[in-house]
């Protein structure tokens, strides 16, 4: 499955714990991610230094769902049940 255009649920909903270039400190969940493009897609894509669970993150029907209201409620589901 290929990313929904204009979407980004998975740069918005998850927070990232380790350092990038733009969030020396990580990232909060529910805070856009400022390695967004205007178009909405990563800059870091294909970068060593994207982290770890932004590259992990696939696509999928079930995260995804059919629009991006879906996705991120799926999202920041995922993202309370696997916090501590």
């Amino acid at each position: 499955m290929d990313c929904r255009a204009g979407c980004a649920a998975c740069c918005i909903a998850p927070s990232i714990s380790s350092p990038t270039p733009k969030h020396p400190q990580g990232k909060t969940s529910g805070a856009a991610c400022l390695h967004l493009n205007p178009d909405l897609r990563c800059e870091l894509f294909g970068n060593p230094v994207r982290p770890k669970v932004c590259s992990s993150l696939m696509p999928t029907s079930e995260m995804c769902g059919e629009n991006q209201q879906q996705a991120l409620a799926y999202l920041f589901w995922l993202e309370q049940v696997s916090s501590p």
